[in-house]
């Protein structure tokens, strides 16, 4: 169970404590947020005033403390905050034997009981953080977002509504979003634990004409579903709704509504540490969407990192580093409004539920961060506002390099499990994978949304060339890095270009050949193999032709399967796309 101390009368904490359903011999989960860091550490006493528990503070902003309980007794517990420069206590949370039911009155999907505002706003960012954490030198990946959120260790709202509903096991809620579901997913999920409203919109997908738009919006307030899943429990009723109602409704062109709308699911954020914290959601101009998950500020050793969680069409679930080759940005009103984005608060008005403006959102005291300086950059003025804001010091170049180059092995090692698992499915299918027309090949139905990668090959090129010219980029912008004083721009062009090929020729990875022989890659050959990796998506292809293997290699000896011909033509048609890096608009 949770207690989540949202708030205190410590100045910097929000307003109020939130008591959870707890109940005997079951986890008890506090958690403490706040908008400032406070010099103190978390702790939890039980009735008879002993202290079992302690954490430390995490995170910022916002800042957080969460400790556990493995199995609280009866009675009245307490948590507070130590060291702390004023009382920070939140009121008792009594442990029954078993916790009141869930609260099923009305024909809601669930009843809302409290509204957002700083403290669950900053809770939810807790939340997100506490569930992706893991160091900065793994590569985490899940195989679908329940595997997360049936991890009591990593999910402190597991099993928060007392039915047993996050458990895995043959009747266990299955939650697979893909990158546009993500954000509505875990929103929706930290809604229906908390009893806080939730909405989402019908939207169009956009295309030559104009960018997507927002026609009609949902929410938790209205008439259950019928059908399969909503009669046992509450929770039930909740995974049908979001598998299937805000599922088979939102979609990529749900994030890259224009920035000004209100008539949106999110709205546009400054470019500030405050605001990028985690639960952000960032759209890119082309379908693809992350959420923030945490910030790792810069120190004298390394440049400032942003982390961020997508998902698949496959349903993997994994955490990406920000920069230019994961979240790509355009200037481009025709495909809408990319950057990151938060979502739009929704508030009651007697039985009813909203969402807030844009100039309400700018007024309110709890909120008051819509801004739209994103779209007055242009496209470099964007990355270099972002350089500023994760490491307001300059960097030294040859490390920011090297940082950029992790960044591109991360995206490569992540392509090798993707191809993986269409080489898997072709293996048990024995199907040619029908492909679309034109620029569906980003974005469709079927085996071929699940196991081709267009948008992740174009990704990865994007990536290629910005490592490429990352001697050219210092040169360019030569003030947000330490050169070293009397280096001259020639001379360290030189050593750079230099340092990237040693770099990128000792950096490997390994894929599996169609006859189950590994074979390894540097990341210079991949770099090499940038035309190959043009045409280099399609499932039905052999995995060594997927990756770019030359005509007549001992690498390719081993291929057995290709493309049908008319497939390769289409792809010959489409190369430009990739050749220019520039996906074409929806219709295109």
């Amino acid at each position: 169970m949770l207690l989540g101390a949202e708030g205190s009368s410590a100045a910097g904490t929000a307003a109020m404590c939130l008591a959870a359903r707890a109940r005997r011999r079951a986890p008890l989960r506090v958690a403490v947020v706040s908008e400032r860091p406070l010099a103190g550490a978390l702790v939890v006493t039980r009735p008879d005033g002993q202290e079992v528990a302690r954490a430390e503070m995490r995170g910022g902003p916002p800042f957080w403390w969460m400790a556990e309980v493995p199995a609280a007794r009866e009675g009245a517990w307490r948590a507070r905050l130590e060291g702390t420069a004023g009382r920070a206590e939140c009121a008792p949370v009594v442990v029954a034997a078993e916790p009141p039911p869930p609260d099923r009155r009305g024909r809601s999907v669930w009843p809302v009981m409290r509204d957002w505002d700083r403290g669950s706003e900053a809770l939810y960012s807790a939340w997100i953080e506490k569930m992706f954490d893991d160091p900065l030198d793994v590569q985490p990946s899940w195989p679908a977002l329940h595997e997360v959120l049936r991890d009591p260790k990593r999910n402190f709202l597991h099993g928060h509504m007392g039915e047993d509903e996050d458990a895995a096991g043959e009747r266990a809620a299955v939650f697979d979003p893909d990158c546009a579901d993500l954000p509505f997913f875990l929103r929706g999920y930290f809604a229906f634990k908390l009893g806080l409203p939730f909405g989402y919109s019908s939207c169009t997908r956009g295309g030559p004409g104009g960018p997507p738009r927002c026609v009609r919006w949902h929410n938790n307030m209205e008439a259950r579903m019928r059908g399969r899943g909503t009669g046992r429990t509450q929770s039930a009723a909740f995974a049908h709704f979001l598998r299937v109602n805000v599922a088979d409704t939102v979609h990529s062109g749900s994030g890259r509504t224009p920035a000004a709308d209100d008539d949106t699911d999110f709205y546009p954020v400054p470019l500030t540490r405050e605001s990028l914290r985690p639960g952000t959601v960032y759209a890119d101009p082309y379908g693809h969407m992350l959420v923030v998950v945490r910030r790792i500020p810069q120190t004298a050793e390394s440049g400032g990192v942003l982390l961020a969680v997508d998902g698949q069409p496959d349903a993997t679930v994994a955490r990406r580093r920000f920069w230019r080759g994961n979240f790509l940005f355009e200037d481009d009103p025709v495909l809408g409004s990319p950057g990151f984005k938060r979502f739009r608060p929704v508030v009651r008005e007697g039985v009813r539920l909203r969402p807030l403006a844009n100039d309400e959102i700018a007024r309110a005291p709890a909120f008051g961060d819509f801004a739209l300086d994103q779209y007055q950059l242009g496209k470099e003025g964007f990355y270099d506002r972002m350089d500023d804001v994760l490491s307001p010091a300059p960097l030294d170049p040859s490390r920011a390099m090297r940082e950029a180059i992790q960044a591109l092995e991360e995206q490569v090692r992540g392509r090798v499990q993707s191809v993986h698992n269409g080489v898997e499915w072709q293996k048990k299918n024995g199907e040619v994978a029908d492909m679309p027309e034109g620029a569906s090949i980003f974005e469709t139905t079927g085996p071929w949304e699940d196991f081709s990668t267009p948008s992740r090959d174009l990704r990865l090129l994007i990536a290629i060339d910005i490592v490429r010219g990352f001697p050219e980029r210092v040169a360019r912008r030569p003030q947000r890095y330490a050169i070293p004083a009397g280096s001259g721009a020639a001379a360290l062009r030189s050593t750079m270009d230099a340092e990237l090929t040693k770099e990128l020729e000792s950096r490997k990875v390994e894929y599996e050949r169609s006859d189950g022989s590994p074979f390894t890659l540097t990341l210079a050959d991949v770099v090499a193999r940038s035309k190959a990796l043009e045409m280099a998506y399609n499932p039905n292809d052999c995995v060594e032709t997927r990756w770019g293997a030359p005509p007549k290699s001992p690498e390719l000896s081993t291929c057995r399967r290709w493309a049908p011909g008319d497939q390769r033509a289409r792809m010959a048609r489409y190369r430009s796309w990739f050749a220019d890096r520039k996906r074409p608009p929806r219709g295109g």
